[in-house]
């Protein structure tokens, strides 16, 4: 592919184009041997982590298959040539993704320059896409345990919870050079565009529409702003797809919060509060709305999952909006009484779909209640309690 971020393309290509010989064993007495005539007995020679750790990708998900009680199942994204592999990572470890693994793919499926058949796997699929980000530091320091300039994730997720963490991330991070993370603009982004912009776009609509009709109202007679807003909402489902196809998270969820911008700006111009003389005109502006916040859940729901399920039933929706992965206890297969855990989920019933799917008409709302909660704009000067203090 040709499209994949430009700071990873660079950089392999340059590697290609100054191509040299890499080490890839170690005088370790631990480790993987090296499985060659003459190598074999060598008690001090193994594999290097890096060569042999991406084949971890491969045996992991045999296993996984395997302790999930279907052998085959790995298959699924391993040699079905539509399934697609994204491998995601810091700028530090590219050369291990887009090179040496698949030189190991290559090699294994007998498509190298040295031919030959597919090894006992099968072929087996190249990677997709190579998906490094740049280093995000801090004060313009890397992150670093010794040096206590570290953000635990465990710590954060308990104060701020997953969706702050993804959005920002998504929207402000390394994507293709080097960020510097500071409190201040994790405030201010989570305060302004999640708690005033998103959450109160959710808020002020299922609100008004709760308190004059109390379920989704039936529009009549839309004007050209409504047409309009409704337009941009359903056309944005291709941008931001095309976004999220080519790994341009900040894109993607830039055009889903332009939609987001656009609703606010269209409620405040038609101020639907000002129509109790006109509730036919009233129902259908709060009807657009209702549907853009539809809409824009659904763009959103790859960066805030959680806060999406949320959305889904302030709508007045039930179910899973979009299931997650799960981890799940199984038995060991080998030792009696082990419990091991694997990654799995349950799909197949979620809602979502990508796509503008019409609300529907008569569907009772509650009272909705905060999506984000705003930060207290000290938080940007100082961080918590927990945080490293940083100059």
């Amino acid at each position: 592919r040709v499209d994949w971020r430009p700071n990873v393309l660079k950089f392999s290509q340059n590697l290609l184009d100054d191509l040299r010989p890499r080490a890839i064993t170690r005088d370790l007495d631990w480790g993987v041997p090296i499985p060659l005539d003459g190598w074999r007995d060598r008690p001090m020679k193994r594999f290097y982590v890096w060569f042999d750790a991406v084949i971890g990708y491969l045996s992991a998900s045999v296993e996984w298959a395997r302790r999930s009680g279907d052998d085959d199942a790995w298959r699924e994204f391993w040699t079905n040539p539509d399934a697609q592999g994204y491998y995601f990572m810091g700028k530090d470890n590219i050369v291990f993704h887009s090179l040496i693994w698949p030189s190991l793919l290559l090699g294994h499926n007998g498509a190298g320059d040295k031919g030959g058949e597919p090894g006992p796997f099968g072929t087996l699929n190249l990677p997709t896409e190579v998906v490094s980000s740049e280093f995000l530091k801090m004060s313009g320091a890397k992150f670093s345990t010794s040096r206590g300039t570290v953000i635990y994730v465990n710590d954060f997720l308990r104060e701020f919870g997953p969706d702050s963490l993804r959005y920002f991330i998504s929207v402000g991070g390394p994507e293709t050079q080097d960020v510097d993370f500071t409190w201040e603009e994790f405030v201010r982004r989570i305060n302004f565009e999640l708690a005033n912009e998103w959450g109160n776009l959710v808020n002020r609509s299922v609100s008004m529409a709760h308190k004059n009709i109390g379920s989704i109202p039936r529009p009549t007679a839309p004007q050209a702003a409504d047409e309009e807003l409704k337009a941009l909402s359903r056309n944005a489902f291709d941008v931001v797809g095309g976004h999220l196809r080519r790994s341009r998270f900040k894109q993607g969820v830039g055009e889903a919060m332009r939609v987001v911008g656009a609703a606010n700006k269209y409620i405040s111009d038609q101020e639907p509060w000002k129509k109790k003389d006109d509730p036919e005109r009233r129902d259908t502006i709060l009807h657009t709305a209702l549907q853009v916040v539809s809409d824009a859940n659904t763009m959103l729901t790859p960066f805030m999952p959680h806060a999406a399920q949320k959305v889904h039933e302030a709508l007045g929706g039930t179910g899973v909006w979009a299931a997650q992965p799960e981890l799940r206890e199984v038995e060991d297969l080998d030792v009696a009484g082990r419990i091991n855990p694997i990654l799995t989920g349950d799909y197949a019933a979620e809602r979502a779909r990508w796509e503008s799917t019409p609300i529907e008409v008569g569907r009772p709302l509650e009272k909705p209640t905060p999506l984000f909660a705003k930060l207290d704009p000290k938080l940007g000067e100082t961080g918590p309690e927990w945080a490293p203090i940083t100059s």
